[in-house]
């Protein structure tokens, strides 16, 4: 029985397609969503807060002479994390598309001890985890507004600003891993790969 041969992998039936970064467009697109989903988290986040300490916040607004209203903070703050939610789904889809066509430097060890493998593993995992809390806060969020809190003047509760805060943190922890794919294992960085491979950059880059 003759042994089995492996056809060539799918992934490589696009290599004629792909540019040096490893891409077939000059710049990744997942990192420019992702900074787009969290700037629209923290927009929606923080007008939320400053909507909830409004009546704190009311008499310096009045110094100023900003024509500002609670409910326009709370406004702010769930179209944001609609927002959000809604782009979070393309920043993941892009995230696992760029992923796969992934060419991690060989033999490099992350800062904290990880592997490539390991890297993007995490990392997409975790990405998959915080677009599922982001939805679930933009559900939590639309009761609040439509529901229990519909008549109040704060909008939104304690514990949902305080999850929001925790959230921050967990983003930006989860940050340090697409970093790392980037800047120490070279993952669609055009410099990286070239240098790689052996090329003058001099000569391959205009």
């Amino acid at each position: 029985m003759a042994p089995y041969i492996s056809p060539q992998p799918p992934i490589e039936q696009l290599a004629s397609q792909l540019g040096p970064n490893g891409l077939p467009y000059a710049l990744p697109i997942h990192p420019n969503l992702v900074h787009l989903t969290i700037g629209l988290f923290v927009i929606a986040i923080a007008f939320d807060i400053a909507g909830a300490l409004y009546p704190v916040e009311k008499r310096v607004f009045r110094f100023l002479a900003l024509p500002v209203t609670r409910a326009g903070f709370h406004d702010v703050g769930w179209y944001n994390l609609l927002a959000c939610a809604i782009v979070s789904f393309f920043t993941v889809a892009a995230g696992f598309y760029e992923l796969l066509l992934a060419e991690p430097l060989p033999g490099v060890i992350s800062t904290i001890g990880l592997q490539s493998m390991e890297t993007m593993l995490l990392h997409g995992v975790g990405g998959v985890l915080i677009l599922l809390v982001i939805v679930a806060m933009t559900v939590w969020r639309g009761y609040q507004r439509f529901v229990w809190r519909k008549d109040m003047g704060r909008q939104v509760q304690w514990l949902y600003l305080l999850t929001g805060l925790v959230l921050f943190l967990v983003i930006g922890l989860h940050g340090t891993l697409g970093a790392e794919l980037a800047a120490e294992f070279g993952v669609h960085i055009t410099a990286d790969q070239l240098l790689a491979a052996g090329a003058d950059l001099k000569e391959a880059l205009p």
